[in-house]
């Protein structure tokens, strides 16, 4: 980290909470945590905010996990995509799974449907600029309604933020999410390199 994070043994109040639950999930607290304390009244709301989208994301947890890895490559972002394919590991059933889906999305085996949802995915984080009506259509035809279309926009939207939020303070990625096996590790450093541990 570049900048001067709050510690664990410093935080108090609704810092101190946050880093209890973030440590009992994961047995530690992450940079992408922590970074938000280098203004520490941000930390609440990027949580709660979080907590809100995420929380209430009405297309369920795998295409979060799917939205968040094809918008990290677009960033790039090392750190994202270490951490999500490790996430997408139980969803896809194998790092050659993880591995084609990082390759291009559209031949990883993935439903169509998916497969839009990751194009808009994909274009939000290249150049939303270029989006338009007919893009929208696209989704509706497939299914998707306007709340799941939004939902979609949040999530790639979001990781764009913060995925280089990170980038520009130093948050790179925890030795547990770098995986052991070398040229999958390599294939996730997509932008920043990382340390190995």
């Amino acid at each position: 980290m570049y900048l001067k994070t709050v510690s664990e043994t410093e935080a108090t109040g609704q810092i101190a909470e946050i880093y209890s639950r973030s440590a009992a999930e994961r047995g530690f607290v992450m940079a992408a945590t922590r970074c938000w304390t280098v203004r520490p009244d941000v930390l609440p709301v990027y949580d709660a905010f979080l907590d809100t989208i995420r929380g209430k994301f009405s297309l369920g947890g795998r295409a979060w996990r799917l939205i968040t890895f094809v918008a990290a490559k677009e960033v790039p972002s090392t750190y994202c995509s270490h951490v999500y394919s490790k996430a997408l590991l139980a969803d896809l059933g194998s790092k050659e799974a993880v591995l084609a889906l990082q390759r291009d999305f559209r031949h990883a085996g993935l439903s169509n449907k998916e497969v839009a949802m990751l194009a808009y995915a994909e274009q939000i984080a290249r150049d939303a600029s270029k989006i338009g009506e007919a893009d929208i259509d696209v989704l509706r035809r497939a299914g998707f309604s306007d709340v799941e279309i939004s939902d979609i926009a949040l999530c790639a939207s979001f990781r764009c933020f913060v995925s280089r939020y990170f980038d520009a303070v130093g948050a790179g990625p925890e030795a547990v999410f770098i995986d052991a096996d070398r040229e999958f590790s390599t294939a996730m450093t997509i932008g920043k390199s990382v340390e190995r541990a």
